[in-house]
């Protein structure tokens, strides 16, 4: 996933939009970007691999100066990009996915088209978005057209002099969330990213809905529709415990979840823990329910590395993997524990840094319990779980069956004698002492939304999302 921020303010915004941009520093890996529009546009791209946010923009904001910012964490793509159009110059910057981007450019190509920018050898999916938008008869109608042609998702956030047009792809997967303060506005993928700042929260944006945030404050350019499927995945691991969705606070979610996760457990264990740090708000739920002490025999060093989902490289995962967690051998000698997880993706970085860093201090038994149920499909409306053959369900399936098989019906109820036999399958493959994992029914109720309204497309595919 991408995390983007906006803001409008009475004066200078640079130093606003630095601290609101590093706040979605967990949304992304690849590239960080800002640009501020003033007397002129003031752009700045860096890539943030290898490096925090602020430490590669701390001496760029100072050189910025205007009213108007957006800012963005990519997972994927450079950006803002600074676009000459028919509507005026603008800069803009996008969350989501575009799932047909290379059709989309081979289409344009054959048009007469070109692509500028190149990131990692394949068209710029936001100079896609952006020149798609550029073929309507007006602004708002070149949004609107781009929507009927892209699949997968993409949350858009276009800066030109009359202020900022803020636009929820109409799938409603990714959220964007309006904060005012004395007539200062801000608008954000993550609302973690208003409170220290002092903004607070005014419109959750519908899906499809397209605002423009400029001198006269909050102005409505095309109304949504109520109806959405939000990403599950930002409650149970993507978003950040502060943030909000749909006015539904995550780590209260996580708490529920971990909740449910003890109401349906009988396991017997000294003490319940959580893989830092989105599994952590799980455990604590499930520590409050069974009344097993919360504790920490694993700790992460912040300071130095991020999250081990996000890169895209197997490498740079498996690095960050092995050395962010570091163990607390006297909490978890000859201790029986229950391990909250916010999800098993792979697998290998859970079983080779995590569990094994558990078992070799010494670990009597370890419950692992997922807070979301088995991962079966590639999700197709942001860059995370790109193939089928990565996810650990899906090789306990190809184990059973001794073959490949789309019919995956049976693995999908977790009443079924298949559901238990792939779950079998993955512990022992993991090598914990149980592995129980979350029931759908349980995670959507611990979300609070009403099933239709999710998207829950990496658990049951599609028919999670008609």
């Amino acid at each position: 996933m991408s995390g983007i921020f906006g803001i409008v303010s009475k004066k200078n915004c640079a130093s606003e939009l630095l601290y609101g941009t590093d706040y979605h520093s967990h949304m992304g890996t690849e590239y960080g970007g800002m640009a501020v529009l003033g007397e002129r546009f003031h752009r700045s791209i860096h890539d943030i691999s290898k490096s925090q946010f602020k430490s590669k923009f701390y001496e760029d904001y100072k050189e910025m100066a205007g009213n108007l910012g957006i800012g963005v964490i990519s997972d994927r793509d450079a950006q803002p990009l600074i676009i000459g159009s028919k509507f005026g110059t603008f800069a803009i910057v996008s969350a989501g996915l575009v799932d047909n981007t290379k059709e989309l450019a081979e289409e344009l190509l054959e048009q007469g088209e070109t692509f500028g920018e190149m990131s990692s050898g394949g068209v710029n999916s936001v100079e896609l978005i952006a020149k798609l938008i550029n073929q309507g008869k007006a602004l708002i109608d070149g949004i609107e057209r781009l929507y009927d042609r892209i699949t997968g998702s993409a949350s858009i956030l276009l800066m030109k002099e009359d202020g900022i047009y803020a636009v929820r792809d109409r799938l409603g997967r990714m959220p964007l969330v309006v904060g005012e303060r004395d007539g200062d506005y801000v608008i954000a993928t993550e609302t973690c990213s208003f409170l220290n700042l002092g903004y607070r929260i005014i419109k959750y944006l519908e899906p499809g809905e397209i605002v423009r945030i400029g001198k006269y404050g909050l102005e409505e350019q095309l109304s949504g529709k109520a109806s959405n499927q939000i990403c599950s995945f930002l409650w149970i691991y993507t978003g950040y415990p502060a943030s909000s969705y749909e006015g539904i606070n995550v780590e209260l979610v996580r708490e529920r979840s971990g909740r449910f996760l003890a109401k349906n457990d009988d396991v017997k264990a000294d003490l319940v823990a959580g893989v830092p740090d989105s599994g952590v708000g799980h455990a604590v739920g499930y520590a409050m329910q069974s009344g097993i002490p919360f504790r920490r025999p694993l700790v992460k060093y912040t300071p130095g590395y991020g999250r081990s989902y996000t890169p895209p490289s197997q490498e740079i995962r498996d690095l960050v993997a092995k050395m962010k967690l570091i163990a607390v051998k006297d909490i978890i000698a000859g201790n029986r524990i229950v391990l909250c997880e916010d999800s098993i993706v792979r697998g290998t970085q859970l079983k080779n840094y995590t569990l094994k860093k558990l078992w070799e201090s010494g670990a009597q038994e370890v419950h692992v319990r997922p807070a979301c149920p088995p991962l079966m499909f590639p999700c197709k409306f942001a860059l995370s779980t790109r193939s089928i053959d990565e996810l650990a369900a899906r090789r306990a399936i190809r184990e059973l069956e001794g073959r490949d098989t789309e019919d995956i019906g049976d693995y999908l109820d977790d009443r079924s004698e298949k559901y238990r036999k792939m779950v079998d399958w993955i512990a022992k493959e993991l090598d914990v002492t149980t592995l129980r994992y979350q029931r759908i029914d349980d995670m959507v109720e611990a979300i609070g939304l009403p099933r239709e309204k999710l998207c829950l497309h990496c658990w049951i595919g599609d028919k999670g999302n008609s």
